[in-house]
């Protein structure tokens, strides 16, 4: 994909073509949460250029609208986990998408999308490796799931499971002790007996 996309492509790539929540979730699971070789590489032709371009300064006049904000997180926030998996470039964007994230939601631009598009608007927020950031993504998404219909509830709890476990790390150790090797950093004894435990990282 070329520099020159559409938000709206970023956004049909990502979201598929299902309508309702949970048909989307499930539908976009493997794309969403596996470590796919396949699925990077995808990500890496589509995207890499596109994702280099925006982080450069191109595409800001996205951010205007709802949909384009979205867009740009999830090319700062999601991609390079596919992109840059396991170099220390899967987490350099981190500070754009969340920046793009909380001043969005100073202007209520999360408030038009629909509610699994506003799971990916919040996604900057459990990656921080800040609990108060981390106090307020899983208050949203509290939020989220106290205002969905029954038939996605399920889906939406565990969400906020993954919030919840996401702020609890970080309320314990300060950051996520699964990016240190990534990182360069030196984990603390602690750290490295909490990386043997199951469901450590994620």
């Amino acid at each position: 994909m070329t520099p020159n996309a559409n938000p709206e492509d970023i956004l049909a790539f990502w979201f598929g073509r299902e309508a309702g929540n949970s048909a989307a979730a499930q539908a976009q699971k493997k794309l969403w949460w596996s470590k796919d070789a396949v699925i990077d590489a995808e990500i890496r032709e589509r995207f890499g250029a596109l994702v280099a371009a925006a982080a450069g300064g191109a595409h800001r006049e996205w951010a205007r609208e709802p949909r384009g904000r979205l867009a740009l997180i999830l090319l700062f926030d999601q991609f390079p986990r596919n992109i840059y998996r396991d170099t220390p470039q899967a987490f350099a964007h981190d500070g754009l998408a969340l920046r793009l994230a909380l001043d969005g939601m100073e202007h209520g631009a999360d408030r038009s999308l629909r509610e699994i598009e506003r799971v990916f608007f919040y996604l900057p927020l459990e990656h921080a490796e800040s609990a108060d950031i981390q106090a307020q993504s899983v208050a949203l998404f509290e939020d989220l799931l106290a205002g969905v219909a029954a038939a996605d509830r399920a889906t939406f709890a565990g969400f906020l499971d993954y919030a919840v476990r996401h702020r609890d790390v970080v309320q314990r150790f300060g950051r996520f002790p699964h990016r240190n090797r990534i990182l360069g950093r030196t984990s603390t004894a602690e750290e490295n007996a909490f990386l043997q435990q199951p469901g450590s990282s994620f």
